[in-house]
């Protein structure tokens, strides 16, 4: 076919069937406002999204918006949230391996409560507060199989989505039940790793309809093994750093009328591995830690969804319940070792004078049965959820959301110092209790919220929205058993409270210039709680820190070009941000805790390209600068990590980009081919906004090479593929760190090394 014959509809249609356009958003117009979860419509050539709780076509939705399907994830190896960050710009993670990872849009950046909102389908997640308070940095990570899309919100989405969408809002969108069609699909995969071993994955779905047109039951199933690549040459242990993951989840669809569909989920998701950290120092891929790390989760989430739709609007009720188990542990054991000296003994013992050969004697006994041990929180979470909420559907001068919205979430940490075996490395059980701190952290939030567009005239329109929230946070706290070593004390219970009311707001103002170029330009508010330190040892005037929030000022341009063959959208952003919290170490550098660092700046553009230059082949690039900076001194003055004007925030890299190139072709009348290659670059950063304190790491940039080469049976209802990840072998560094436990030495975590593997799918 000649391509110029092709209509736009068309052309858009199949470049997003090739690519699924990291720049698009697929859903249906009929459960726009609410369901968001039925087989994508092509409404004339443009395609629903609904991000902003209603139906809105994607090129004309002025926002800063990315989107990925279930097939380019499928196509690119996306098994979790933290692989996506190639396909859109913008967003990156800071990486501490499986279950330890930080959500980062924009270069918003720093512990505590999350920055970025990350839903699973209607359902907010958070992770594990430790002892520490960072709850963003262990954000949940589903099983992203049989998945509608992922939808990347940037910029502040405080209105709408709340607390914890300061920076942006990551929306995971699962495929639903089908009422009336038996389907099922496998995944199957088998690989091997450079420096590794043997992996083996595979996937199921199936999809039920029980009552014809009325209920509907969608079960997915997998399991995951992946070999170890790092190496404990401490132990004498190889391929230590195995992962075994596995779970499901079930929808139950059920449609009383034409009007009401209710939908009933449940996830669980297991993983189970040890650290993937490693010793720069040490040599690549390999770790000198004198314990095991052991990191184990358990995740289940529960969900209950109701969209009814009126006449005028469409009303979304939603619920959920979330019990996640958390269980980490970190080495300390050279730390400990470093105490066993006499200086150690006159300051700790002795007062500032020199131990007596009795004290020394015990002091160096208490050293020798705590020199190998860990760190060993233990962390159980449950949280609540609920939203009402009432979005229009008509067509007309006004569009209008108002909702609600409340959320309860309980932590208990126990967070211990235990023993380990000198030899094998092992946690000793039952466990030897060094010292320990236990932990209760409820947080509760209220929210009322509303947006109103309105249309004065074609192609203009202006929105203003605005969010009242509330949250209190009680946080109890006590040490069970002393040790001079960390400078615990056995302390009583004792309970900090903290609480805050506001607003935020969202201003938003947009025109079409022609049908293939829109400006649209945005003052948007976000905000995330404070609350306080629970941290051995740590000085009472630096329990408490305060909220946080920012303006973000926005501006850019969505254009197609050539009958829509090619999409480029462009968007330039200013955000202020005042009262940022940070990460701060106690003055041994030993423990880190939150504080407030003063103001910070970030500017920076993104831009993307979509384009389908002849039949067959779609290209994608996505290219983003970050200039993210204190505005002025922190007014800490507690610690060397104290950072001044001009610092870079740490893990922002000033320059990222990702593009790819997928071409597809006919074999013969029944079988097709396709060939894909995806390139990552993430420039370099910094630990701490000081690069002259002593624990300050740089991590160095990095470029990654996907490829992925198959054929296809009809319709693609079955494919073989041949696959390699990381084709070029890098050692590629996503995160690094230093502190007083590591003993000055540089642990790092790094992408798995060159895989290659075969890829099976078939759709019953």
């Amino acid at each position: 076919m000649n391509r110029n014959s092709r209509t736009a509809s068309g052309k858009l249609a199949g470049l997003l069937a090739a690519t699924g356009l990291s720049t698009l958003a697929l859903a249906s117009q009929a459960h726009a406002q609410g369901a968001e979860d039925t087989q994508p419509t092509v409404i004339g050539a443009d395609i629903v999204v609904t991000a902003l709780k209603r139906a809105t076509s994607i090129q004309e939705t002025p926002i800063s918006i990315s989107a990925v399907t279930g097939e380019t994830m499928a196509n690119s190896g996306v098994q979790s949230i933290a692989d996506l960050a190639a396909t859109t710009p913008g967003l990156s993670f800071v990486d501490g391996g499986p279950s330890q990872r930080r959500v980062v849009i924009r270069g918003i950046q720093g512990a505590g409560e999350p920055m970025i909102g990350t839903y699973y389908d209607e359902t907010p997640v958070t992770g594990m507060i430790g002892a520490s308070n960072d709850a963003g940095g262990s954000t949940p990570e589903l099983k992203l199989f049989d998945v509608e899309r992922v939808e990347v919100l940037r910029g502040p989405q405080g209105t709408l989505y709340g607390a914890g969408s300061m920076g942006g809002t990551l929306r995971v969108i699962y495929k639903k039940p089908d009422l009336t069609t038996y389907a099922s699909a496998i995944d199957a995969n088998l690989s091997n790793t450079h420096e590794g071993g043997w992996n083996y994955d595979a996937s199921a779905m199936v999809n039920l309809p029980l009552a014809t047109d009325k209920v509907a039951l969608r079960v997915v199933g997998f399991y995951r093994h992946q070999d170890g690549y790092i190496d404990n040459t401490a132990l004498g242990i190889d391929d230590i750093n195995s992962l075994e993951s596995y779970g499901g989840r079930f929808t139950l669809r059920m449609k009383p009328s034409d009007r009401w569909t209710f939908d009933v989920s449940a996830f669980v998701n297991h993983a189970e591995t040890d650290t993937t950290s490693w010793t720069l120092d040490a040599g690549t891929y390999n770790s000198d830690a004198y314990a095991r790390q052991p990191v184990k989760d358990d995740t289940q989430l529960y969900s209950l969804t109701s969209n009814y739709e009126f006449d005028f609007a469409t009303l979304v009720a939603s619920g959920s319940y979330m019990h996640r188990q958390l269980d980490t542990a970190s080495d300390v054991s050279r730390y400990i070792q470093a105490q066993r000296t006499t200086s150690r003994c006159a300051t700790l013992v002795g007062g500032g004078s020199a131990c007596s050969a009795d004290q020394l004697s015990d002091y160096y006994d208490l050293v020798d049965y705590q020199s190998y041990s860990v760190l060993y929180p233990q962390q159980e979470m449950d949280a609540w959820t609920g939203e009402l909420r009432l979005s229009s559907n008509t067509k007309g001068l006004i569009d209008w959301t108002v909702g609600g919205f409340w959320s309860n979430r309980n932590i208990a940490v126990w967070n211990p110092q235990v023993n380990t075996d000198a030899t094998t490395g092992e946690i000793i059980r039952p466990l030897e209790v060094d010292t320990g701190r236990h932990i209760d952290d409820t947080l509760t939030q209220l929210a009322g919220y509303g947006e109103v567009t309105v249309h004065p005239f074609a192609g203009f329109q202006l929105t203003g929205g605005a969010r009242y929230f509330h949250y209190k946070k009680d946080i109890v706290g006590y040490t069970d058993v002393a040790s001079i070593l960390v400078g615990a004390k056995i302390t009583p219970a004792t309970e900090v409270n903290s609480n805050e009311n506001g607003w935020v707001f969202r201003f938003n103002g947009s025109y079409e210039i022609t049908p293939d170029l829109m400006f649209y330009a945005e003052a948007a508010q976000g905000y995330r709680p404070g609350g306080a330190n629970q941290v051995l040892g740590l000085d009472a005037a630096l329990t408490a820190y305060n909220s946080d929030s920012l303006w973000n000022y926005e501006a850019g341009f969505k254009t197609s070009w050539f009958n829509r063959a090619v999409l480029f959208n462009i968007d330039a952003y200013w955000i202020d941000w005042s009262d940022m919290q940070i990460t701060l170490r106690t003055p041994n550098g030993a423990f880190s805790y939150l504080g407030n660092a003063g103001k910070a700046t970030v500017k920076g553009i993104e831009a993307e390209l979509n384009a389908m230059p002849v039949e067959g082949l779609s290209l994608q690039g996505n290219v983003t600068y970050t200039d993210a900076t204190l505005a002025e001194d922190q007014n800490t003055g507690v610690t060397a990590t104290s950072g001044l004007k001009g610092d870079r925030i740490p893990y922002v890299a000033k320059w990222m980009g990702g593009a790819s190139a997928q071409y597809d072709w006919a074999l013969s009348d029944t079988l097709g081919a396709m060939a894909r290659v995806d390139f990552n670059y993430v420039g370099r950063s910094w630990s701490d906004f000081r690069h002259t304190y002593a624990y300050a790491r740089e991590v160095d940039s990095y470029e990654l090479v996907n490829a992925r080469v198959g054929v296809e049976g009809p319709g693609k209802e079955w494919g073989a593929y041949l696959f390699v990840t990381n084709l070029f072998d890098a050692t590629a560094i996503t995160r690094a760190s230093s502190s007083a436990i590591a003993q000055g030495r540089t642990l790092v975590t790094s992408a798995t090394p060159r895989t290659i593997g075969v890829n099976l799918r078939h759709n019953f």
